[in-house]
């Protein structure tokens, strides 16, 4: 028996490949469907999202009175109870959640973007140029979500989310079938 920590893993999941196999299809059945369902997989993202933030809130508010003679109580209540209001709002208008997430994303890979094109111009390290085109599409990503406002809030999401699931899935197929190939590859050699 080999005493490598990778092939032992391989043993305890090689098992279950099937599973995974399973599990990657599904979650590439379900990346297609939100391509083609992309207004609802935002909408159900957001949903997901404002009540993860109202639940974290009542737990963060919950904890703030177990921890009551702390200092750091009313930091635990204020942001327990910011939580469930930003939740509530969300969930409450998840149109406008939708926007203000795109917004924000749209900020984000500007910034990035920027940052990234200037850094890797003025530093020029070894293979610069592949940083500066990952800020270059960052930064247009940043910007054709910022210009396409408020429409971009209605789709990115959705794509992103559908993107998402479909590269995981694939990563799932691709791993259940290595492993499959590995543990058969294995025994052969036995």
């Amino acid at each position: 028996m080999n005493a490598n920590p990778e092939v032992l893993d391989i043993q305890r999941v090689y098992p279950r490949w099937g599973w995974l196999l399973l599990l990657g299809i599904l979650l590439m059945f379900l990346g297609t469907a939100a391509f083609f369902l992309i207004p609802a997989a935002t909408l159900g993202t957001v949903m997901v999202l404002g009540w993860l933030m109202t639940i974290s809130g009542v737990i963060e508010a919950f904890h703030a009175f177990f921890v009551h003679r702390w200092s750091g109580f009313f930091l635990h209540l204020i942001g327990g109870v910011l939580g469930v209001l930003v939740g509530l709002l969300v969930v409450s208008h998840p149109f406008a959640g939708a926007l203000t997430l795109t917004l924000l994303f749209s900020v984000f890979f500007c910034v990035v973007g920027l940052f990234r094109l200037i850094a890797s111009a003025t530093l020029r390290f070894s293979h610069w140029a592949w940083a500066f085109l990952d800020g270059a599409i960052a930064l247009a990503l940043g910007l054709l979500l910022w210009l396409q406002l408020p429409w971009s809030g209605l789709w990115f999401l959705g794509l992103a989310l559908g993107l998402s699931l479909v590269f995981r899935g694939w990563t799932y197929v691709i791993l259940s079938v290595a492993v499959r190939r590995l543990e058969w590859r294995d025994s052969k050699v036995r």
